[in-house]
């Protein structure tokens, strides 16, 4: 039997730090709850050389792919953490079936039993 509160903590912990990895390539939307945006760099400086724009549009691009797909994963999360809250943790949103013990274990925040997992 899945331990609920034992899951319960390792998606908070695991919430927690997608936020804090989120923080560092970008920064909270406040006009949308719960999205995130890269922090972008700043190009205005005049006497800037070239290299150096380059090498920050670069890095902007890096932390815009980073944070989507931390994005994406802390909106896994947060669904597992809103199923424990109405009750409905663990069970498969394909055919409804219980999730298996083994593969909440390994991935707390999947959707799906072993026969609909996707990729």
């Amino acid at each position: 039997m899945v331990n609920i509160p034992e899951i319960k903590k390792t998606l908070l912990e695991e919430k927690a730090r997608l936020e804090g990895e989120l923080a560092e390539v970008g920064h909270k939307n406040p006009e949308i709850k719960g999205d995130w945006s890269p922090s972008a760099p700043d190009l205005n400086n005049p006497t800037a050389d070239p290299a150096d724009n380059a090498d920050s549009i670069e890095e902007f691009e890096k932390n815009a792919a980073l944070e989507v797909e931390l994005e994406a994963m802390l909106m896994e999360v947060d669904v597992a953490l809103n199923k424990i809250e109405a009750g409905t943790y663990g069970k498969c949103r394909v055919c409804k079936a219980p999730i298996e013990e083994a593969r909440l274990k390994a991935n707390p925040s999947a959707q799906t039993c072993i026969a609909h997992r996707e990729g």
